[in-house]
């Protein structure tokens, strides 16, 4: 029966613009179906999996990967020069000795200068809209759809991380896994709580068998998209209680806590090792690192340039060394980037740094990536982009990043998808399909 307001119906209110956007509607086409392929870009397919270092408050270009010799530097930077890279010996010293595997982009920029903007721009390549953001997932959401959900982990995992953007409307299969990060591991993946392991484990598959038909008509007809991710996400999770290879992706040793710099940073770096050699399904890995917010006493608050820095070069260079040891490397992408840079020059007067969108700098090791390189350049102040160091002569935004990573796993960046909720297109990266973003080939060398 049709249930539509019928404006030209005896008893019926005058025509109203709800009455037209019910009209509207009935002309979108009935049927959307799952995907449509706007031009079959070829990636790379140089890496098998990514872990994504979000800089979570926005690092500044001039205090970490594009110093500058200037007034504005503690007395101990010590900047130190291999090949092509400038850093501070103090803030990076792990980083330094690993400068032949790191590739700076100097060239970076954002649309955005408001955190939670740029937070959501930068987990999504989209920008923030209330009206689309229940139908815009997180980058490594659609990586999980494209890449699929058939091993023992979720495709998709995150640490860390506040308000994280989630797969939408893709649904529960490709919702981000967010565990702890310790030494112990996940104490809920197993229990003794009836007798042996093996009892309890019994136990429980009868209850959950149990469930699983009291749930039946649910699972099968979801009333909401809430209840489809619900059920798509449990049966996921079920599928990792009991198994001692799950279990052992979340367990390391205080030996190596202590390497990574036994902080939240490098304990998450040490599960996306685990889950990268144990090839079990994880493909991309969100670790969230804040405080990078430094309006004030950027160099002497408990939560500085010092301590940021230190973190994150024992977390990355633990990392680095330990996937070359088991030769996953060159099949890991790194990437190290926050939502935009600071301002640059000289301190403010709080002796700190301010929003600054026109420039940031992006690291990328692994994957494929020819190391050794730099591509941009900035002016003695880290003010103005002067050599873009690419073929597009423009600034590198998170759009032509996403697309760099999406190639890099093999992954067709201009792709759309149509059965969304509203019945909008929703495009991977908006403006790839027709050439506005692409892929940073120089990476590749």
């Amino acid at each position: 029966m049709n249930t539509r307001p019928c404006p030209n119906c005896s008893g019926h209110a005058p025509f109203t613009r709800r009455h037209f956007l019910f009209g509207a509607a009935s002309l979108l086409p009935v049927s959307m179906h799952a995907e449509e392929i706007a031009g079959r870009a070829v990636g790379r397919n140089s890496a098998k999996s990514i872990v994504f270092f979000n800089l979570n408050g926005g690092a500044s270009q001039m205090d970490t990967f594009d110093p500058k010799d200037g007034p504005w530097n503690p007395r101990d930077v010590d900047l130190r020069t291999s090949g092509a890279i400038t850093l501070s010996n103090r803030f990076f010293p792990s980083l330094l000795r690993k400068t032949d595997d790191l590739l700076i982009i100097r060239s970076a920029a954002s649309w955005e200068a408001a955190h939670e903007r740029g937070q959501f721009y930068m987990q999504t390549a989209h920008s923030q809209n209330p009206a689309l953001a229940a139908e815009t997932p997180h980058i490594g959401a659609i990586i999980a759809r494209e890449k699929g959900a058939s091993g023992l982990l979720p495709p998709f995992l995150s640490f860390n991380q506040t308000g994280l953007q989630g797969a939408k409307f893709l649904g529960g299969l490709y919702e981000p896994m967010m565990p702890p990060a310790n030494r112990t591991g996940i104490a809920t993946l197993s229990h003794n709580h009836f007798g042996s392991v093996q009892q309890s484990r019994d136990r429980f598959e009868k209850r959950f068998g149990l469930l699983e038909s009291l749930d039946a008509p649910l699972r099968g007809n979801p009333p909401n998209e809430a209840m489809a991710a619900y059920g798509g996400y449990y049966g996921r999770a079920r599928a990792m209680m009991y198994n001692d290879a799950v279990d052992q992706v979340f367990k390391f040793s205080a030996e190596d806590e202590n390497r990574y710099g036994a902080t939240g940073v490098g304990r998450a770096a040490i599960v996306a090792r685990n889950a990268i050699r144990a090839k079990n399904g994880a493909v991309f890995f969100n670790i969230t690192q804040g405080g990078w917010d430094l309006h004030d006493a950027a160099f002497t608050a408990a939560t500085s340039i010092y301590t940021l820095t230190r973190d994150l070069d024992r977390a990355v260079a633990g990392l680095v060394d330990d996937l070359k040891a088991s030769n996953d490397f060159n099949e890991t992408m790194i990437v190290i980037m926050g939502e935009f840079g600071r301002t640059p020059g000289p301190l403010n007067s709080r002796n700190g740094r301010d929003h600054y969108r026109n420039l940031m700098s992006v690291v990328l090791l692994g994957g494929g990536v020819k190391g050794g390189r730099v591509i941009g350049a900035t002016d003695a102040n880290s003010a103005n982009i002067v050599d873009y160091g690419w073929s597009e002569k423009r600034p590198i935004y998170p759009e032509d990043l996403t697309a760099t990573m999406y190639s890099a796993l093999g992954l067709d960046w201009t792709k759309g998808v149509m059965d969304t909720p509203s019945g909008r297109r929703y495009d991977y990266i908006a403006g790839a399909r027709e050439g506005q973003y692409k892929p940073v080939e120089e990476i590749w060398g």
